[in-house]
């Protein structure tokens, strides 16, 4: 059990120079005695950092000595930080009196703080807190406890959001636009569009959906029993905890919003994307939030739309239906299906349409030296993204239907001159690797203990791949100075983000069971980041009784190990890699505490 200390202000001054002069003590003794370069990455198939690199220990400046003292404890932040999200925070913004255009939605969008306003503390579970239901019951039930905010049930109860019963939150199923059930309006638009069975999968051909404005992601929860996956997308906004409570249930979820900046997928990435009732203007800056969605579909991709503009008889609805009808075919987009209403969108095989359009035809193709695929931090740009010369002969993606994509050697492997060879063998390797995880972690788990899963550092996604049989998802980052191997994780027909682990992830607090953390620290350092900040995020996101598996060079691991008394987590199993004389697996388990508030209020 935590407890924060309070105490006069003439003792916190003694304590405060003290501490002061006995980190000082230790800076200059771990200066002197020092440690080994880590070494940083490493490579193997030679692109893929298996195995040792000659430069390695030439390419790594810095020391885990010359991050200074380790802390013997890490306070603990005040209750009512513990739902923050340093990069989506709202206060944040106030107090640093960001000029921002509410209007393009900037104030939705990654603001992180400066190290030096930094918390740099525990986040505490809400009093009360227990240990998430198990997935599959927790699709349609949570503990009240863990998400203490129940007014969508009474703002949106018409609507079978979700409602309160006891010490649950149920979930119906319900949207605002499919009251009846999500599995009757995923049913409903398969029919539309003539698929085989009824079924939203098209016989594997359908598997990766963007949910744009998901709510608490009944849609994509509903998906996941015809084998398709969704990244729900939505911003911390008026709806507040929708993302939070999509992840509770165990369903795929992101925070972010259509704002100023590309979404943080790579180009052609989803076979549908689907907006019910979202409130988005697409109408707004020239199409430029559309022209996104369009960037994101595979050719041959489907857009949704469920909302009054594509069935009201009112004149402003109707001028809006009459604007975005005349875009979307300047777009090449042709309605493949209409009814009531619901109105489904395809995008075209090949650049054959955007060829044929009259000169200075809006919107305009993109610059031939722009790259679809960078996403962190830049900008949206209002023009069309034209398919390579592959794809355009290809009539298509020329992806495998799932689950067979899962493994077969993905057309854009070629991007990156990687062969169909060294993506077997990467798969084969990680599937090794992940029995060996499993072999460790055997004492600890049960067949239900992951939900929600993160690899931190997922190059082509062979870790999750390696899980298919396991009833798990898989959020796979791609940290954002490498190469965009991305893309070959969406072709996988699997999902991920790009992200910068200088920085905090955009989740809310106790939302994964498991961390995989392969060379993510070696990386931190040789950014010359901090790797304290980087623990102290990992438990941020990290659930109670969650685990992490640290894989990286030996004197990492052992730099590690020094905090576990200050996180409260504990050591589970060390083993080494296999992969060199210097890797190490090191697994951890967070332990499940609370602070004296919230003992006082379980009790």
């Amino acid at each position: 059990m935590r407890n924060r200390a309070d105490g006069n202000p003439r003792k916190k001054l003694v304590t405060v120079l003290v501490l002061v002069i006995v980190c000082a003590f230790f800076y200059l003794y771990s200066r002197k005695s020092g440690s080994s370069p880590i070494e940083y990455g490493g490579k193997s198939l030679k692109h893929f950092g298996w195995g040792g690199d000659e430069d390695a220990n030439e390419s790594s400046s810095k020391t885990i000595g010359e991050y200074g003292p380790l802390l013997k404890t890490i306070p603990v932040c005040d209750d009512r930080l513990s739902e923050l999200i340093p990069c989506l925070d709202r206060n944040l913004i106030y107090q640093t009196r960001l000029k921002l255009d509410l209007s393009l939605m900037e104030h939705y969008e990654r603001h992180c703080p400066m190290p030096e306003r930094r918390y740099n503390c525990l986040i505490p579970p809400p009093p009360g807190y227990k240990v998430p239901i198990k997935w599959p019951k927790s699709r349609d039930q949570v503990w009240k406890a863990n998400i203490p905010h129940t007014h969508l049930a009474t703002e949106k109860s018409d609507q079978r959001w979700m409602s309160v019963k006891g010490e649950k939150i149920v979930f119906p199923g319900g949207g605002t636009h499919f009251h009846y059930g999500a599995d009757k309006y995923i049913a409903s638009m398969a029919n539309m569009l003539n698929f085989p069975n009824s079924n939203i999968n098209n016989g594997g051909r359908l598997r990766s959906v963007l949910d744009v404005g998901c709510g608490v992601a009944s849609f994509g929860g509903y998906l996941l029993s015809s084998n398709v996956i969704a990244m729900s997308l939505a911003p911390n906004d008026v709806h507040e905890n929708q993302i939070q409570f999509a992840l509770e249930r165990g369903i795929p979820a992101y925070l972010g919003v259509l704002g100023t900046r590309r979404l943080p997928y790579p180009s052609r990435s989803f076979e549908l994307a689907h907006c019910s009732r979202c409130r988005i203007d697409w109408l707004q800056r020239d199409g430029i939030l559309l022209l996104e969605v369009d960037r994101l579909l595979r050719p041959g991709g489907y857009f949704a739309y469920s909302s009054p503009e594509a069935y009201a008889q009112d004149e402003e609805d109707r001028r809006i239906w009459r604007e975005m009808s005349a875009l979307v075919e300047r777009m090449c987009w042709k309605i493949a299906a209409k009814r009531n209403q619901t109105v489904i969108w395809v995008k075209p095989l090949t650049n054959d349409c955007y060829r044929k359009r009259e000169p200075k035809t809006q919107p305009p193709l993109c610059k031939p030296d722009d790259d679809p695929d960078a996403v962190w931090g830049v900008k949206m740009e209002a023009c069309i993204t034209p398919y390579t010369d592959q794809m355009h002969r290809a009539k298509g993606s020329g992806l495998a239907p799932w689950p067979a994509r899962l493994t077969a050697p993905p057309p854009r492997l070629a991007d990156f001159d990687y062969s169909a060879e060294m993506f077997e063998k990467d798969t084969e390797a990680w599937q090794q690797l992940v029995d060996n995880y499993w072999t460790m972690l055997a004492r600890k788990i049960k067949p239900d203990t992951f939900r929600n899963v993160m690899d931190m550092k997922a190059n082509m996604g062979s870790f999750a791949a390696a899980l298919k049989d396991k009833d798990i998802w898989v959020m796979n980052v791609v940290p954002e100075n490498g190469p965009n191997t991305l893309k070959i994780i969406y072709d996988r027909g699997l999902i991920g983000t790009v992200h910068n682990w200088c920085e905090a992830f955009s989740t809310y607090p106790r939302t994964y069971d498991l961390l995989h953390a392969w060379t993510i620290f070696s990386d931190i350092i040789e950014k010359e980041c901090s790797p304290e900040d980087l623990l102290i995020e990992m438990d941020r996101i990290l659930r109670p009784k969650g685990f992490v598996i640290i894989h990286d060079k030996r004197p990492v691991v052992e730099y590690i190990k020094n905090y576990l008394s200050a996180l409260h987590w504990d050591a589970v199993a060390t083993s080494d890699a296999g992969q060199g004389e210097d890797d190490t697996v090191f697994i951890i388990q967070k332990k499940m505490w609370l602070t004296s508030e919230s003992v006082r209020v379980t009790e």
